[in-house]
């Protein structure tokens, strides 16, 4: 049976012909500016005869260099990048060893605090180090020495949060109930929990340095929360406290 008008197949869709594609770029000059990305997959033409189509050619391979020589120099600001975060984390792991050595060093427990107080500026490279604690109803007194801030109860959970150990701010201004008398060498921070015991009061370290973006929250924080582990470590151990 013939087949009628309404029962012929559908035609495949047409492509656009090149006629079409050409009278379209030139309506439409700026398409490549618009769309940079088709830069990278079409191919440059040759150099053809004739002044004018001749200019085009080499304004079009010439932005095709650039295009090129721009991807280029990102690859390699994206490799010296990654060697530069590389030897600043190992700078990092190295020193934060060189604390948690030093932290297993102590001779008795004042001997520790002292350490933590005065030698992890030092051996951190940051300005200032304070252990912060708050009271407790518990049987462990809270401690009172140099670089020993006692905290008002509730403290270290608004400053921390409760949902994670660790905070790090770039731009702060140094906090007096922080950072004491040091407050005003401060300008970025970074703040631990500390969690010794339940039989000794919730506290945190917290490290100050007076450089802006010293401590920033794109940096990871496994290392600090290491030494903070360390740390609790050796304070149960010395005032003979349960974990």
């Amino acid at each position: 049976m013939a087949l009628t008008p309404t029962d012929s197949p559908a035609a495949a869709p047409r492509g656009a012909s090149a006629e079409e594609v050409a009278a379209y770029l030139r309506a439409h000059p700026d398409f490549l500016n618009q769309n940079p990305e088709l830069m990278l997959i079409l191919a440059p033409p040759t150099r053809v005869a004739g002044e004018n189509i001749g200019q085009g050619v080499v304004d079009m391979q010439h932005f095709m260099l650039r295009r090129l020589q721009g991807e280029i120099e990102r690859l390699k600001r994206d490799q010296r990048d990654l060697v530069q975060t590389g030897r600043g984390n190992l700078a990092i792991q190295t020193r934060i060893h060189a604390a948690s050595l030093a932290l297993l060093s102590a001779t008795g427990f004042d001997h520790l605090i002292q350490i933590v107080t005065t030698d992890f500026a030092v051996l951190l490279d940051v300005d200032v180090v304070m252990l912060c604690v708050e009271p407790t109803v518990n049987a462990v007194p809270v401690i009172r020495a140099a670089g020993i801030q006692v905290l008002s109860a509730g403290t270290v959970g608004r400053l921390i949060g409760e949902n994670h150990d660790t905070v790090l701010r770039p731009d702060v201004m140094g906090d007096p109930v922080i950072f004491g008398a040091a407050a005003g060498l401060v300008r970025s921070d970074a703040l631990v929990r500390l969690t010794v015991s339940p039989k000794a009061p919730v506290g945190l370290i917290a490290f100050g340095s007076r450089q802006v973006g010293a401590f920033h929250p794109n940096r990871g924080t496994e290392l600090l929360g290491y030494l903070a582990r360390v740390l609790e470590n050796c304070i149960r151990a010395w005032l003979d406290l349960p974990a």
